[in-house]
């Protein structure tokens, strides 16, 4: 039985039938005649090139997209501060704006609180009654009563922008608080309250002095009596002597 000549010969028609390109094929799996080594190897050099080329082109594009989507990041800056100004208290532009006077000002006394038995606190209430904004500067110089020999002493803490007057459009409010008396020596009865308002120079005057409203028929003041500076917060000049 020819059965190992069968099985070659098998084998060999399986070989040719695969490489029929080829005219002659070596037994034994050997190469071919016809077979072109460096065909091969400069096909392989050629692919690798040729996907180095295409890695590197996808490494640039990828790069270039992530530098494109990934802007410069932005320099963290302080923002800049505006002027702390108090309630009613502008930061600048105030030249233009004139004194007011008591030609252009209502004025009036409260107790505070209304209820109180005595009037040891009083808010002093200035509206502009004018047609065009007027400054208010510092404070008032309050007299308590026809013989008081002095102003009353004003408290220094209640102005936190020193030098800025408070401007108040028509129809708009100022105030200051006024403590009547502190608890100190040399009390006495006052019938009258007279307020001057001060110009824009220090120690000048703008207007003539008014008379303001008795918020009772007498008041009985002290040598501690005391009066805050300008503003359009009612609450903030009331905190400086209600706990006196």
């Amino acid at each position: 039985m020819n059965t190992g000549k069968t099985t070659g010969k098998t084998a060999k028609i399986g070989w040719n039938s695969w490489n029929t390109g080829n005219t002659a094929v070596r037994e034994n799996g050997a190469r071919p005649t016809g077979w072109r080594p460096g065909v091969l190897g400069a096909a392989v050099v050629a692919a690798l090139l040729a996907s180095t080329a295409c890695a590197s082109g996808a490494s640039g594009a990828t790069q270039a997209s992530v530098g494109a989507e990934s802007p410069a990041r932005p320099v963290a800056t302080s923002p800049t501060r505006p002027d702390a100004t108090p309630s009613g208290r502008p930061g600048g532009g105030t030249a233009a704006v004139p004194a007011c006077t008591q030609e252009s000002l209502g004025v009036s006394a409260v107790r505070e609180p209304a209820d109180a038995e005595d009037a040891r606190h009083l808010l002093i209430t200035v509206q502009n009654s004018g047609d065009e904004k007027c400054a208010l500067y510092r404070y008032p110089h309050v007299r308590l009563g026809a013989d008081a020999r002095t102003t009353v002493p004003v408290i220094e803490e209640s102005d936190p922008d020193p030098g800025v007057p408070v401007v108040i459009a028509p129809g708009r409010e100022a105030y200051a608080a006024l403590l009547v008396s502190g608890g100190a020596r040399d009390e006495y009865e006052a019938r009258s309250i007279t307020l001057t308002l001060q110009g824009r120079a220090d120690g000048s005057h703008a207007g003539a002095p008014i008379d303001v409203p008795m918020p009772v028929d007498t008041l009985y003041a002290d040598d501690g009596q005391l009066v805050t500076y300008w503003t359009t917060a009612s609450g903030f000049a009331l905190d400086f002597i209600m706990s006196k």
